[in-house]
């Protein structure tokens, strides 16, 4: 168990540090936890003109986040019936756009709900290329200078029946992505260079039920190092699969139950920390990562079905402590060692987009335009109230001294 944790713990130093501080560079940045490395201070106040350096309006509709690459922001958007699909590059310093590419036309969109959007999920950066998936419509690969197409995908079959939101991840020379959907469930991993298929696997997942609705998951993986051998833990409806990432073999399983599952798992004090969606026998619980086949009896720690437990929103682990925002807008924070709630806020509002901790504070977007801003502790402390118009699907990119936030309509920098 020791020998785990110590290669855990250095694999995420290694993923922390495997890209300049400064490249937000996938959803929920460097590490994949939410955590920024800022280089200075951030305002605790600011508004549709206060503390704005600049706003760019984004076209069409799409949730996907902002991440970043040097001078470069990148993120996807669509026509709001789903027919055009595109990438959008924003350069940081002044706020232009510098690339608009539509990658895909499509004849016949499958059905997104209005709360979703045909671009949620978020693209990931290397040096001179940006990955970006749409889902079963599409994914491509793009050269970041030029902007030209070097390989796509369009062959993924999968119904996701509301829009998908599931998030890539880069391991290696391997570009992994979730498909779990209405008629079909599946991780897939690519050539990273080509886009060919080096691996594909079915889910192994007794759902219960013939009902495709319980069978879809909007979750993004997390990539964590065990004895050697990375291994890509991916949650899904009714439970979380953890595959070795070189091959696609299955190391171990959770069976808990629930669906519609889209929170990034977190790892830290030795353990992962994984929410279920809607329903099931957690909502919330503690697995060690160091296991074979199903874990389900063996490996959980403790498990929290309380008030307060998100089911699309990330949470943050912040030394000893869990802190996390539901749809409701009830803030809670837990002992990260046993899962007792050290305090819990009442803050109103609806949220769907994860939040950040910079500069020693924790910034959080509602749909609804609100922005509370509050110091982490034993004890809830609120230090900023801020109002953003439209509000916020996507989640917020931390470079340097500034705040990158996309609204419904607009990307912000926000600064000093």
């Amino acid at each position: 168990m020791r020998t785990a944790c110590v290669a855990l713990v250095l694999l995420a130093a290694q993923v922390s540090y495997a890209a300049e501080p400064e490249n937000w560079f996938q959803f929920r940045g460097p590490r994949g936890d939410g955590h920024a490395h800022a280089n200075g201070p951030l305002p605790e106040a600011f508004g549709h003109e206060q503390n704005v350096k600049w706003k760019t309006p984004i076209h069409g509709k799409g949730w996907s986040s902002p991440v970043t690459w040097g001078k470069q922001i990148w993120m996807t958007t669509a026509k709001p019936d789903g027919k055009e699909l595109f990438a959008v590059c924003v350069d940081l310093e002044s706020g232009k756009i510098l690339h608009d590419i539509k990658l895909f036309d499509i004849e016949k969109p499958q059905f997104c709900h209005d709360f979703n959007s045909y671009a949620s999920p978020t693209p990931i950066l290397e040096e001179g290329r940006v990955y970006v998936t749409f889902g079963s419509p599409g994914t491509a690969c793009v050269d970041t200078a030029t902007g030209k197409t070097l390989w796509s995908r369009t062959d993924f079959v999968c119904d996701h029946h509301r829009g998908a939101g599931s998030s890539p991840v880069i391991v290696g020379d391997l570009f992994i992505l979730n498909f779990d959907g209405f008629d079909h469930q599946f991780v897939v991993a690519l050539d990273k260079n080509t886009g060919k298929t080096v691996w594909r696997k079915e889910r192994s997942i007794e759902y219960g039920t013939d009902d495709g609705d319980r069978k879809k998951a909007y979750g993004t993986p997390a990539v964590l190092e065990i004895g050697g051998k990375q291994q890509v833990i991916s949650p899904s409806a009714g439970g979380t699969i953890a595959y070795e990432a070189l091959t696609g073999d299955e190391v171990w399983n959770v069976k808990h139950g629930g669906m519609n599952a889209a929170a990034r798992p977190l790892f830290g004090q030795g353990h992962l920390y994984i929410t279920t969606g809607d329903g099931g026998k957690f909502k919330l619980f503690t697995v060690r990562p160091d296991g074979k086949g199903n874990v389900t009896d063996t490996h959980i720690d403790w498990s929290f079905n309380k008030q307060g437990v998100p089911t699309r929103c990330g949470m943050l682990l912040i030394d000893d402590s869990l802190y996390m925002m539901n749809e409701a807008g009830i803030l809670t924070c837990l002992d990260a060692k046993t899962g007792e709630q050290t305090w819990q806020k009442r803050l109103g509002g609806n949220y769907s987009s994860s939040p950040v901790l910079a500069d020693g504070k924790i910034y959080f977007f509602s749909q609804d335009g609100a922005c509370p801003v509050v110091v982490p502790g034993s004890e809830f402390k609120q230090v900023g109230d801020n109002k953003l118009p439209d509000g916020c699907m996507a989640s917020p990119a931390v470079v340097g001294k500034s705040l990158l936030v996309r609204t419904k309509t607009n990307l912000y920098r926000i600064e000093k």
